[in-house]
């Protein structure tokens, strides 16, 4: 069993955008209670998170945006956005949250964890560089990225973003470099409008994004199918030294912010590619973090489908389920590929082998 490291304290139930918004602390309250439970909590490495320096913050953020949100503190209710909104301890969280991300890399890179999950609040990846937006303050994936790249030297990192919504601010922040190759999957058009298949970075970074945008109503043999025709070739072409990915799981079946239909056989499909391959191709490094995802029971299925299959967890408990890795993977063959998907495969070949 692998040694997979979670991140999780109860600063990110004390994030609050209001209650009526559905980026609540709901979302990971019952996750966190399940973990909690002894027979359950012997699977995992619970690591201490300390708050993000503002120094790593600024790796990824302005002096301005930083500041922005650090008046937030103390204050019942303010907002940064239409969709934004923070409590009196929603930049503590924030910290926090980037301060696990970082935490993580250091002991992915010092071998003291095989691999680990971020279940933080608020999520990330809309966060551009000088703007909170989308329900997030920081870019935690992004902080995780530049952090392994400063402290550690990593020349390739693949950034896999699997949330519905197209990461903007992932992508804006390495779209002129090829040392960080975005992937993502995600429902267009929806929020925030951005991630077109003409999307592919520029300068040195051209070819080293590549959005899939998907009509509604993809579930899990149309993510299998990507993951297999499109994600595996190019994974191993490009030959990471780092995985990482924003996990979201409004892709879920019954999740009302998107029509996609992935289960938690789906989730733990696509995670088990990815472990594969960071086996395969970085000594086992990946890492996740939590973004979008608001129907609750959604929520827990596709955590705990990620999280069974990062430890490797095989003996029965309540966490996990019955997946039939083969089975999927030939039925996805034997289905054949969206045309929404064959139109991304023209674009990647321009820049991989496939």
């Amino acid at each position: 069993m692998r040694k997979t490291a979670i991140f999780k304290d109860k600063i990110f139930l004390a994030h609050n955008p209001g209650t009526t918004h559905i980026e609540s602390p709901e979302r990971i309250k019952k996750i966190y209670e399940v973990l909690d439970k002894e027979e359950n909590s012997k699977f995992f490495k619970e690591p201490d998170i300390t708050p993000v320096s503002k120094e790593k913050l600024l790796y990824n953020h302005s002096e301005n945006l930083i500041r922005q949100v650090a008046a937030t503190s103390g204050k019942i209710y303010s907002v940064l956005d239409a969709d934004t909104s923070t409590s009196k301890e929603s930049f503590n969280a924030a910290c926090h949250a980037a301060g696990a991300v970082v935490e993580a890399m250091d002991l992915i890179f010092n071998k003291t964890v095989d691999n680990g999950f971020a279940l933080v609040r608020p999520p990330g990846h809309h966060a551009e560089k000088n703007r909170s937006m989308g329900f997030c303050l920081f870019n935690n994936i992004a902080i995780a990225a530049h952090y392994a790249k400063k402290k550690y030297g990593v020349k390739k990192i693949i950034i896999v973003d699997w949330d519905v919504h197209h990461g903007n601010g992932t992508q804006n922040a390495f779209y002129e470099t090829d040392e960080v190759f975005y992937i993502s999957i995600h429902q267009y058009p929806l929020y925030p409008g951005t991630g077109s298949l003409r999307e592919t970075g520029s300068g040195k970074g051209q070819g080293y994004t590549l959005n899939i945008p998907l009509p509604g109503g993809q579930g899990d043999l149309e993510y299998a199918n990507i993951f297999n025709t499109i994600i595996k070739p190019v994974c191993r072409e490009y030959r990471p030294e780092l995985i990482l990915v924003s996990a979201g799981f409004d892709t879920y079946i019954d999740d009302g912010i998107s029509s996609m239909r992935v289960t938690g056989n789906g989730y733990a499909y696509m995670t088990r590619v990815l472990v594969d391959l960071a086996e395969e191709l970085c000594e086992g490094r990946i890492f996740f973090s939590l973004e979008g995802g608001y129907n609750f029971s959604g929520m827990e299925e596709g955590v705990f489908a990620t999280l069974c299959e990062l430890t490797g967890i095989k003996e029965k408990n309540e966490m996990n389920m019955k997946m039939d890795y083969a089975f999927i993977s030939r039925l996805a063959e034997e289905k054949g590929s969206h045309p929404a998907i064959e139109m991304v495969r023209e674009v990647a070949k321009k820049y991989w082998k496939m």
